[in-house]
């Protein structure tokens, strides 16, 4: 007999504890806890091929394949042997006839059966079509695209962050997986680690909050339950950063001693597991996932991802860091060798300075306002550089903001070196219409270089590049408790080339929004 979800959600709030009928609770059996996710709204695809396949981190000549064999997406140890051969193939079309490259590739239970096949030999700047098969099954047929070398007209992506389950469905998702887009950028808060919420949402977390290996690994078999999120996956490559919730909630680095470490390292496995994610190294048996990286879409753009999380400080130190020594070294190497094009930062937090009133404290020093010696430097750095065409692309504000780039922040007349784009969140709680209707204005008084701010929507960015102009287009829903919910254009920006600073495209400066500086 199937569960009805709702019916699920009140008995288990009225046992006291949601947690008491889930995976690791007790009668349970792994079919008994898919039941029980897919009650809650996760819909699989067929064994063993359930969490879907992907593929991310494309250079001109290769690409990173994944999937991850998981027949009980939702049991501790799934029903496999210790080492799943699979194998895998890539072709010119998609019905997998014209074929250019196949292999093999173990899949062991170390690494929770997860396969990462780095393909290489590619044409540059072509689509490719790739599936695996394992235990006589064949999964679903994926889309990658490997990136162009030389002179490039246009580039497209998108970029999505902060997806918590429990707060509605992935339409945002569904939409990126229609675009026609390069690939796909992810700014952080893939998953939410804490334990189930109740109340009336759309859909809960499986079991309370996540602390081991198991239990990340269960927690992303949940959010890859999401159809939509496996379509914008099998549709696309995927660069990948993080952020928090990854591991909990406003982490820095390593403090927190052994438990901590231990929860990290095990939030960081997981989260390699169930990524398309090239790792640094090929020969270690557990994974080191490194977030930072350079990779360049022919002439025309030059992409930097950041890792702002696991080499960081504490907060509001006089020597604190939130890239590291390692990382601020090679970022300045980066801008110090910057090509010509335009140069797009992957940035999980908000870089630009916000203040919540006129003169007042931070609002948030979790990002870059907690480290402002750093930024300084970091972007005395860009000026002194000569750097131009920054764009900085940001995720976790659940909002969306339109920032100049100024050198120093506190002073408005200081060089303009760029933009900042924040995305609206896929999923995650916004404000309410009254809280961004009261501190928009106020917010925008408080901050000379802010330009456009929206919080009280869901969806998700695309930016389009060219030689001449870069262009953000900001992608809302228009529910998200509606799985299938319509995707509109909220607006547009414009950034050209050789100019630093964004305006709103007139043809739709005339859209909603809580507070535009005119």
């Amino acid at each position: 007999m199937s569960l009805d979800r709702r019916t699920l959600l009140k008995a288990a709030a009225a046992a006291g504890a949601l947690h008491t009928v889930w995976p690791l609770g007790p009668g349970l059996s792994p079919a008994g806890a898919r039941e029980a996710a897919e009650a809650l709204g996760a819909v699989y695809e067929a064994a063993p091929f359930t969490l879907g396949v992907a593929s991310g981190d494309p250079t001109a000549t290769g690409v990173l394949l994944w999937t991850r064999l998981a027949p009980e997406p939702l049991a501790a140890e799934q029903p496999l042997p210790e080492v799943v051969e699979v194998g895998w193939v890539v072709a010119e079309d998609a019905a997998l006839t014209r074929v250019v490259a196949r292999g093999t590739a173990p899949a062991s239970a170390t690494l929770g059966h997860s396969v990462h096949v780095p393909v290489g030999g590619l044409a540059p700047g072509r689509t490719y079509w790739y599936a695996f098969t394992a235990l006589g099954r064949t999964s679903r047929v994926g889309r990658t695209r490997t990136a162009p070398a030389g002179p490039v007209p246009r580039v497209r992506f998108a970029a999505a962050n902060c997806q918590a389950f429990h707060d509605g469905y992935y339409a945002a998702h569904r939409g990126i997986a229609r675009e026609d887009v390069d690939f796909v950028v992810h700014l952080g808060d893939y998953v939410y680690e804490h334990g189930p919420v109740g109340g009336d949402h759309v859909r809960d977390h499986e079991g309370p909050a996540v602390l081991s290996l198991a239990d990340y690994r269960r927690r992303h078999a949940l959010y890859k339950g999401d159809p939509s999120l496996r379509d914008a996956h099998a549709a696309h490559p995927w660069f990948l950063t993080w952020d928090d919730h990854e591991v909990v909630n406003d982490y820095s680095g390593t403090g927190g001693g052994a438990p901590f470490l231990q929860r990290r390292a095990a939030a960081y496995q997981a989260w390699y597991e169930n990524m398309p994610h090239r790792d640094r190294s090929a020969t270690s048996a557990l994974p080191d996932p490194e977030i930072h990286r350079v990779r360049r879409w022919g002439d025309l753009l030059e992409l930097t991802v950041l890792d702002l999380r696991s080499h960081r400080s504490a907060q509001n130190l006089p020597d604190g860091t939130i890239l590291g020594p390692a990382q601020k070294g090679w970022l300045k190497d980066t801008v110090d060798r910057a090509p010509e094009g335009w140069h797009v930062w992957a940035n999980s937090i908000m870089l630009s300075q916000l203040r919540a009133r006129p003169g007042g404290p931070y609002m948030f020093t979790d990002q870059w306002d907690g480290f402002t010696a750093e930024r300084k430097e970091v972007l005395g750095h860009v000026h002194r550089s000569g750097l131009e065409d920054l764009v900085v692309i940001t995720g976790d504000w659940h909002s969306a903001f339109v920032d100049d780039v100024r050198a120093d922040f506190d002073d408005p007349s200081s060089p303009l070196l760029g933009t900042e784009f924040t995305a609206h969140s896929v999923t995650s709680g916004a404000y309410s219409a009254d809280w961004n209707a009261a501190n928009g204005p106020v917010m925008g008084r408080a901050n000379p270089h802010l330009k456009y701010f929206e919080g009280n929507r869901y969806g998700y960015d695309v930016y389009e590049a060219t030689p001449e102009r870069f262009t953000a287009h900001l992608r809302v829903i228009a529910d998200r408790r509606d799985p299938a919910s319509p995707v509109t254009t909220l607006t547009r920006f414009h950034v050209d080339r050789g100019r630093p600073g964004s305006y709103e495209d007139p043809a739709t400066k005339g859209s909603p929004a809580q507070w535009r500086r005119d």
